[in-house]
């Protein structure tokens, strides 16, 4: 599907494009299913106010999981037939996943979950590894109390289950009936936000002390209450510090801050083999039973790209929206 204007109200429309052909350290794949991301409808309504958008027409899409169909020279691991998942595409020079073949860098993927169907593998990897990143450079372990930020959200459902999978006890924020039962159904202890205050929260559940490691996925201005919720020399982990902040508070507590843009590796072409890594060890925790991605309910076909990128902008949906190709 290809988008040749931006805006919010941009539609995507079919279009006859060449398949890709292998290329070295690249392999091609058949494309099965792909989620939406927040990144890709920002992409798609701002378009060039944002550095890492691609120049129209595009095709868009990170996420995919699919079927290797030919591998480039110097390709080892995989080979036609495989299985696969990653998040390869949909910016910059990268063509995405919205398309029925895509060309992906073969750092940047790892076998799919056995597990899972192609349409749940889609849902994993740009939220996987974001929360596997962000919870490992904040060295969650056994015994640990952790709080994240926006538990049924997309980053922070996984962040639940990862960092319950490390040992951690866990704590999630929400609102609503059904984001708090979601975040109840993962293990962690849902927290009413618009209930309760930080100091409220922060007194009930850690005595006044705070939390060892704050996972915020709402970020922006929420980091003041990130701070206020970090215990003495704590780990807050964020994916969005696009503010001007007053650090004053981080700086009274010792607390360190880690900003994770996991898009790097693609934008960069740095350590793109991390991302290749973390999905494999993804893989044997799903496989495991350890974690499980939330999907909406909503299903759509690759024909109704531009009613799941509105679903997701809509902010009713509940867990990852996926477009089954």
């Amino acid at each position: 599907m290809n988008l040749t204007t931006y805006g919010p109200d941009a539609a995507f429309s079919p279009t006859e494009l060449p398949r890709p052909a292998a290329t070295p350290g690249h392999v091609v794949v058949r494309v099965k299913a792909t989620s939406v991301n927040t990144i890709d409808m920002m992409i798609r309504d701002m378009g060039k106010d944002l550095p890492l958008s691609p120049d129209l027409p595009a095709v868009l899409g990170m996420d995919f999981a699919g079927i290797v169909e030919e591998v480039g020279e110097g390709v080892t691991g995989f080979a036609p037939g495989d299985e696969v998942y990653g998040c390869a595409g949909g910016l910059a020079d990268l063509q995405g996943a919205l398309a029925e073949y895509m060309l992906a860098d073969a750092r940047l993927i790892a076998p799919k979950p056995k597990t899972l169907t192609m349409r749940k593998a889609a849902a994993v990897p740009l939220v996987g590894i974001t929360a596997y990143e962000g919870l490992h450079r904040a060295g969650v372990g056994t015994g640990q109390r952790v709080l994240v930020h926006g538990g049924a959200g997309g980053v922070g459902h996984l962040a639940v289950q990862i960092a319950r999978h490390l040992g951690a006890e866990v704590w999630a924020t929400g609102s609503g009936d059904a984001q708090l039962q979601t975040i109840r159904s993962f293990g962690a202890t849902p927290i009413d936000f618009k209930a309760q205050t930080v100091e409220d929260y922060v007194q009930a559940h850690t005595g006044g002390a705070g939390f060892d490691v704050v996972f915020d996925s709402v970020g922006g201005a929420n980091l003041t209450n990130s701070f206020a919720a970090a215990a003495l020399n704590g780990q807050v982990v964020t994916t969005v510090a696009l503010l001007e902040l007053d650090l004053t508070p981080a700086h009274f507590r010792g607390l360190s801050l880690h900003v994770v843009f996991m898009l790097i590796p693609m934008l960069h072409d740095f350590r793109r083999e991390a991302h290749g890594s973390i999905l494999a060890d993804l893989a044997q925790i799903i496989d495991a039973g350890a974690v499980k991605p939330l999907l909406d309910a909503e299903r759509f076909a690759l024909t109704e790209v531009g009613a799941a990128y509105d679903r997701l902008k809509s902010g009713q949906a509940i867990g990852k929206v996926v477009v089954e190709v």
